[in-house]
């Protein structure tokens, strides 16, 4: 056996001493203690989670998995829309006459055309039916017609349920009177007629004569403009619309969009194109087959919403859209993360919940993206994992390690 001098056994002690410690894989160090509790507030439920800040990732948990984003959809209509148009867009709502007039007298038919305004209601007609006054005009020998003309009367979208235009959204008409519903709630499937009947009943108030009752159909050429009306601007029809989620402003500013983006009469289908287009535009993946978020085949991922988001930063829009929003307490926020300062949009199918917008980080002093999608769960236990999030990241979160 060889043996070694005690100065050489020194030598390749030491050396075997550096070689093990350099070798070794150093202890990693463990996650910040806000990150741990999001951890334990997902547990095993199938959340989605995406945290970001200023284009960087904070947080990420199955951020990739593409999910339904039930009414995060409207989110994603709203990013579409402001980027085609501006937030000081109006609607019009406009009457035409056809046929001869004389002093006083209309010897043909008047024309209302929509072109998608979900707001026209009977205070609209109102004023419409001002300015028949105001242009001189005494007596209609005719009828007042409601155009069906604009938008396709579609009223389906692939991935929705059977009851859903029965239940939870109105026939998206690009004329539309009283949110295509009747006094009692019903949706109903004329609201086109029921403007112009209801014209016909301010005119016959306001001492105007008109011959025969009013109906609704195609315009023919050649009609003459007498009055527009105009919405009020984007920014406030997004509010209402993303405030209280309503499925038929959705649908409605999302045929317009189609119409905007694809031309031809507006639908549900070329809304869906137009999303997908923006999307695809800023490097997302999106399949989308509607615009109020009802499609259960909807589909993006939580960290390419956050994604939007951030592009939506770089736009003179953004301030506008995320206080269009609502906060803690507010609107389908009611009831929910009080006193946080939030921005998110609620989306709740049959066991699918979807939280996503911006949440003010107290230790960094600027908004953060966050988007969180889940299924499985009731929406209590959904929504109770959604605000723990959403408070540890406005109390906690930081770029800072500890």
């Amino acid at each position: 056996m060889l043996r070694l001098p005690p100065l050489a056994r020194a030598s390749v002690a030491a050396l075997l001493v550096l070689v093990v410690a350099g070798s070794a894989t150093p202890v990693a160090a463990a996650p910040p203690r806000w990150k741990q509790d999001i951890d334990k507030a997902i547990g095993r439920h199938d959340v989605s989670v995406a945290i970001g800040l200023d284009g960087g990732w904070l947080y990420r948990h199955g951020a990739w998995r593409q999910r339904a984003p039930a009414s995060n959809q409207k989110l994603l209509l709203s990013m579409a829309l402001l980027q085609r148009t501006s937030l000081a867009t109006r609607i019009r709502t406009e009457l035409f006459a056809k046929g001869r007039r004389t002093i006083g007298v209309l010897r043909g038919n008047l024309w209302i055309v929509g072109h998608g305004d979900p707001s026209v209601n009977r205070s609209s007609m109102t004023a419409l039916a001002r300015a028949v006054a105001d242009a001189g005009i005494r007596k209609v020998r005719g009828r007042v017609m409601g155009a069906t003309t604009g938008f396709q009367r579609d009223w389906w979208a692939p991935g929705w349920r059977d009851y859903f235009p029965r239940d939870y959204i109105a026939l998206p008409t690009a004329l539309a009177f009283e949110g295509n519903h009747d006094a009692r709630g019903v949706h109903i499937g004329d609201p086109e007629r029921r403007a112009a009947r209801f014209l016909t009943s301010r005119l016959r108030a306001l001492g105007i004569r008109v011959s025969r009752e009013a109906s609704a159909g195609a315009p023919p050429r050649g009609l003459r403009h007498l009055a527009t009306l105009r919405s009020e601007p984007f920014q406030v029809l997004l509010r209402a619309m993303n405030r209280r989620s309503r499925n038929f402003f959705a649908e409605m500013l999302g045929k317009w969009l189609g119409w905007l983006v694809l031309g031809g009469d507006g639908s549900i289908a070329k809304a869906a194109r137009a999303i997908e287009r923006f999307a695809h535009a800023h490097g997302v993946e999106n399949t989308a087959y509607d615009s109020s978020g009802l499609s259960y085949w909807n589909r993006i991922s939580p960290q390419d919403l956050v994604a939007l988001l951030w592009f939506a930063e770089t736009r003179p829009w953004v301030d506008a859209l995320r206080v269009g929003l609502p906060t803690g307490g507010q609107g389908t926020l009611r009831g929910r993360l009080v006193g946080v300062k939030v921005r998110a949009k609620t989306g709740t199918l049959i066991d699918i919940s979807a939280l996503s917008g911006w949440v003010w980080m107290a230790k960094e002093g600027t908004w953060g993206e966050f988007s969180i999608m889940s299924r499985g769960m009731s929406k209590s236990d959904a929504v109770a994992i959604e605000d723990r999030i959403v408070r540890i990241v406005a109390n906690r979160a930081s770029l800072e390690t500890p």
